[in-house]
């Protein structure tokens, strides 16, 4: 609630679904008087109710009190044409992701309201200049991207246009925060920040799973439990429904001119066509059992009576944390250069897969297993070790039943470069820092927005610094190499800074 008054006293809601609804109930509850408008007759009454039977559920739960239910309701008003929108300062358009019809809308309302009155859209993913296009003033029209449920998702991209003058961006940023949200600033550019920075974590998850390295479910509890995510990406699609987020995924990587860094799965466009969305139809990647996630039981680790010693080869990463683990676990540890013909080898690669790491070292592949190192152990709930397609079954039950010797829960998956973990983490931190390197917003700004819109544990940058940037470019730069693939071509922003050893939050004068 605003102690000043707010920069626009008198907003304009068009399209009053549950977007509309919620940008309009911190609007009233910043200060401004809120006009309602909608092309559907009724919608913007039933609206108004909506709004406020919310507050009355403030109410009863003691948020808000009686004066300010009242003095809220009041301030909402419904209209039934654009032309009784004459006298206000601010339009936010909040109706269906088309740009045809946003485009007819803002012509319309260019004539119906004054001169000096600023038009903004809250378009998640078309381009504010094609939006605006049509109107003789874009100079004050602009983007404002709010997040569902609006009252909840404390973050708003403002978009600057290419011909949004400054002081409309200014004057937006300042009504963000009088609403009590944090504004973040973005050039037009497709997936602005929140949407463009979240495609690596569901795209990489979804080529992890078209490779067969493991299933879905093993993908979910890996990145919970090793990166502290609220939602793996499989629960997260589920959420959200695939008519919805595989649209979003296309629609970035097409704009971006088939960029390799965004690319899609077919999984999503089989399951989409199949109709088979999410948690909304009861089954998705999980199915749903009276609106409850069911998900399988993990294999125990296995019941070994010996081990045999292990060697750890002495490119791995965190070597001295793997070698106090291993002796804390009781094992037999070989110093040679070279194992002896009945050790377990043990390699902690970046980036590599553990084929890869057993012929560069001239390993044994029977006897090699990798193991998940990037973060450190006492920071994670789960171990991820994989095996190579030669590895004996024995090995790696003797590797499963080992690492999970203190309790902690342990995933075996097949060989992958980057394991899962690495492959996930590399990707969201060289896509925010090409962001970055693209001029769309601040390092600060894309930190907020990532983890106020999309609740990651840290922003991308964050993480990036906290593991290394240099263990990150480490990471893509043998990803590359495993699969050839431009996909994980790192970013000038992580090369130069990785290489440099600074912080991936330093900007350039």
């Amino acid at each position: 609630m605003s102690e000043v008054p707010p920069e626009f006293k008198k907003v304009a809601l068009v399209g009053t679904g549950a977007m509309g609804q919620g940008i309009a109930q911190i609007s009233a509850q910043s200060g401004s008087q809120v006009y309602l408008f909608d092309h559907v007759s009724g919608a913007a009454d039933k609206a108004k109710e909506a709004i406020k039977a919310q507050w009355s559920r403030l109410l009863q739960k003691s948020k808000i009190t009686e004066e300010q239910f009242n003095l809220y309701s009041a301030r909402l008003i419904t209209t039934e044409s654009l032309s009784e929108l004459s006298a206000v300062e601010l339009v936010i358009e909040a109706i269906t992701e088309e740009l045809s019809a946003k485009q007819a809308l803002f012509s319309k309302l260019e004539t119906a309201v004054g001169a000096e009155c600023v038009l903004v859209s809250n378009t998640s993913s078309l381009s504010i200049a094609a939006i605006g296009a049509r109107l003789k003033n874009p100079s004050r029209f602009a983007g404002y991207h709010f997040f569902n449920p609006v009252p909840l998702m404390k973050v708003v991209e403002v978009i600057k246009g290419i011909k949004t003058t400054p002081k409309t961006c200014e004057r937006l940023i300042t009504y963000a925060a009088q609403m009590g949200h944090t504004p973040v600033s973005a050039s037009d550019t497709p997936g602005f920040i929140v949407n463009h920075a979240g495609r690596g974590y569901i795209t990489e998850a979804l080529r992890i799973c078209t490779e067969s390295i493991c299933d879905f479910e093993t993908i979910d509890r890996v990145l919970k439990d090793q990166l502290g995510f609220k939602l793996g990406p499989f629960e997260l699609m589920d959420l959200t429904a695939l008519d919805v987020s595989h649209r979003v995924m296309e629609s970035i990587y097409h704009q971006y001119y088939q960029e390799d860094r965004y690319r899609p799965a077919y999984i999503t466009a089989q399951r989409l066509a199949a109709g088979v969305l999410g948690k909304k139809v009861g089954a998705g990647f999980y199915n749903y059992e009276n609106n409850i996630q069911q998900t399988s039981a993990e294999p125990s680790p296995p019941a070994i009576d010996k081990l045999p010693p292990v060697w750890v080869s002495a490119r791995a990463a965190r070597r001295a944390s793997l070698l106090q683990m291993l002796k804390d676990f009781g094992a037999s540890i070989e110093t040679a250069a070279a194992p002896s013909n009945d050790a377990l080898c043990v390699v902690a690669p970046l980036g590599l897969d553990v084929t890869t790491v057993a012929i560069l070292e001239r390993l044994d592949p029977s006897r090699t297993i990798g193991i998940d190192l990037l973060i450190p152990d006492e920071s994670t709930k789960r171990r991820v070790i994989a095996t190579n397609p030669a590895t004996r079954d024995d090995m790696r039950e003797i590797a499963h039943a080992l690492f999970a010797r203190d309790g902690k829960s342990v995933s075996v998956i097949r060989d992958s470069g980057g394991f899962i973990t690495q492959r996930v983490i590399a990707t969201i931190v060289n896509i925010a820092c090409d962001i970055c390197q693209q001029s769309i917003c601040t390092p600060e700004d894309l930190n907020a927005a990532v983890t106020l819109g999309l609740g990651y544990p840290a922003g991308p940058l964050q993480l990036g610094d906290q593991l290394g940037p240099n263990n990150i470019l480490e990471t893509l730069l043998n990803l590359q190499s495993v699969y050839g693939d431009q996909r994980y071509r790192p970013s000038p922003w992580l090369r130069r800074r990785g290489a440099l050893g600074i912080s991936l939050m330093q900007k350039e004068h």
